[in-house]
């Protein structure tokens, strides 16, 4: 009777045990993104364009705030077609979307109705951890957006915080697009 108690003991411990291991190396307080954007690190392509962006600000309100303004301008073309796609042509920016650490925003350039360019103007770059992971991420979700011409685009593995933000932005570009 007592061996059985004792296996029974040992199977639930290692079922415990099991069940709570943690399978990320990372400590998760620095597991995907920064705490605010900054502008020191060039991993992600800028461009300069007519575009009145909103200057990079540690407060995520006072971004928001500002990309809400300035979000709903389109420049950088005269040509107000539309094709089938429903995109018309121009430079739109995207709303700010806050993240756990850190503010991302996405420009996006239509032409022809096809979206041919996407710079990210705002992304989390406070420590060295968050320039190593968007310096990973932001060029495969830009290519993504590219190849799926929308905001259906996969989240980067360890990115998780920059993809959804990302996505949020890029879709209030294409909405601006499509107006």
């Amino acid at each position: 009777m007592k061996k059985i108690v004792y296996a029974l003991m040992a199977t639930v411990t290692g079922l415990v045990l099991l069940f709570s291991y943690r399978t990320s190396t990372v400590p998760e307080s620095t597991s995907a993104l920064a705490d605010t954007p900054s502008s020191g690190v060039a991993t992600a392509p800028k461009t300069t364009t007519t575009t009145p962006a909103p200057s990079a600000s540690a407060s995520p309100s006072a971004s928001a705030s500002a990309s809400a303004s300035s979000g709903s301008t389109a420049s950088g073309s005269t040509s107000t077609q539309t094709s089938s796609s429903g995109l018309t042509d121009g430079t739109y920016t995207g709303q700010a979307a806050n993240t756990r650490f850190g503010p991302v925003q996405v420009q996006i350039t239509v032409s022809g109705g096809a979206i041919t360019d996407v710079q990210v103007p705002q992304y989390p770059s406070e420590n060295g951890r968050d320039q190593q992971i968007n310096s990973r991420a932001l060029p495969v979700l830009v290519k993504e957006t590219l190849q799926a011409q929308s905001a259906q685009v996969d989240m980067v593995s360890g990115a998780t915080y920059t993809s959804t933000g990302y996505r949020t932005s890029l879709q209030s570009a294409l909405d601006q697009a499509r107006a």
